[in-house]
C-alpha cells in the first residue's frame, strides 16, 4: 500500500468531499477519484459511500483509515528516529517553563543532560502560562512545562508529576508546635482553623496556588489578614522567612531555595493538597529523543 494513497484517503474522510480534499492536496479531482477507485479495487470493496453528496467511510473504509493512521504514525516515528540519530551530533532544545520552576528543575537536570548531549544548546524561556502557550503554537519551542492545565485543542498534554502544596511558616512561629504526625501526610499536619488571625502572604486569586488558598480559607471558614499579594514565588518565600507572614508553596520551590535554616513546612487539607505539573507540546508532533530524555530527567530528579 502506498503512503500517499493513505494520505489521500484520510483527507477525503476529513472533508467528506472530493473537491475540498483535492484542493488541500493540490491535485485535480479526477486524479483523486482515480486514486480512490484504485484503492477500492485493491480492497475488493467500497471504502466510501455517498450520502447527500458527502463521502462517508464504510465499515471497510474505517478499517483502512485506522490502518492508514497507524502506518503514517510509524512513518513519522521512523523519520524522527533518523533525525534523532543525526541530532545527537549537535543541536538546540527550546523549553518554556515558569520562572520559579527553572530554579527548582534546571540545577537538577542540566548537568546530566549535558553529559549525554554535550554539543546541544538549551534555550530556556521563563514565561507565564499564556506566553508559553503562544510560543508553542508559534512553533518557537519544543515543549513547555505548565503549573496548571488550561486545555488548548491544538496541544497535547502529558502528566509530568504531582507535588504537594505546603503551608510554610516564618521562623519561630508560635504555632509551629501545633503540627501533628499523620500517616497519610509526608509532613506534620496542620489545622488551618488555628490561623484565623495569622497574617499571610498570598498569590493572586487567578494563580493556581492563590485559588487553592482561598478555597482552603473558605473550607475552614477563616479570613486571616493578607499583608501582601505577589505573583513571585521567590518574593513570597523570602518575605515569609523574614517574618512577614505564612504562605502556601509548592514543595519543590521550598527545597530549591538556599535557606540557611530549613523552613517549617506542614501538610494541609485532609491528606495533603497537591498540584499537577504537565508537559505540553503541539498535537501531531513527535518529541525528539533529547526532549524525551530531558523530560525523563525532570521526572526522576525533581
Amino acid at each position: 500500500m502506498d503512503l500517499q494513497d493513505m494520505r489521500f484517503a484520510l483527507c477525503i474522510a476529513r472533508h467528506q468531499n472530493l473537491t475540498k480534499a483535492a484542493r488541500e492536496l493540490y491535485v485535480s479531482q479526477p486524479t483523486l477519484s482515480k486514486c480512490l477507485q484504485k484503492l477500492e479495487e485493491e480492497a475488493h470493496g467500497k471504502l466510501f459511500t455517498r450520502i447527500d453528496n458527502r463521502y462517508c467511510p464504510t465499515y471497510l473504509g474505517e478499517q483502512y483509515l485506522n490502518y492508514a493512521r497507524s502506518a503514517l504514525a510509524l512513518e513519522r516515528q521512523w523519520k524522527q528516529t533518523v533525525a534523532d540519530v543525526d541530532a545527537l551530533q549537535e543541536g538546540e532544545l527550546n523549553i518554556a517553563l515558569p520562572l520559579m520552576r527553572s530554579y527548582s528543575i534546571l540545577p537538577k537536570v542540566v548537568t546530566a543532560f549535558r553529559e549525554k548531549y554535550p554539543r546541544f544548546t538549551l534555550n530556556i524561556y521563563e514565561e507565564s502560562t499564556g506566553v508559553q502557550e503562544k510560543l508553542l503554537l508559534d512553533s518557537k519551542i519544543d515543549f513547555a512545562i505548565f503549573n496548571e492545565l488550561f486545555p488548548n485543542p491544538n496541544l497535547q498534554y502529558d502528566l509530568l508529576k504531582k507535588e504537594e502544596i505546603l503551608l510554610v511558616l516564618p521562623p519561630d512561629h508560635p504555632l509551629k508546635s501545633a503540627g501533628i504526625p499523620k500517616k497519610s501526610c509526608h509532613y506534620p499536619w496542620m489545622d488551618l482553623s488555628l490561623f484565623a488571625r495569622e497574617p499571610f502572604i498570598l498569590y493572586y486569586p487567578e494563580q493556581h496556588t492563590g485559588s487553592i488558598a482561598l478555597e482552603l480559607f473558605q473550607q475552614y471558614q477563616i479570613e486571616p489578614p493578607v499583608v501582601l499579594r505577589t505573583r513571585s514565588s521567590l518574593n513570597t518565600l523570602m518575605l515569609s522567612q523574614q517574618g512577614i507572614g505564612s504562605c502556601f508553596m509548592s514543595e519543590s520551590y521550598v527545597k530549591a531555595m538556599p535557606f540557611e535554616n530549613k523552613p517549617d513546612c506542614f501538610s494541609i487539607g485532609e491528606s495533603g493538597i497537591f498540584s499537577t505539573l504537565y508537559v505540553a507540546y503541539r498535537k501531531g508532533t513527535v518529541l525528539s529523543a533529547c526532549a524525551r530524555d530531558f523530560i525523563e530527567l525532570v521526572k526522576e530528579r525533581s
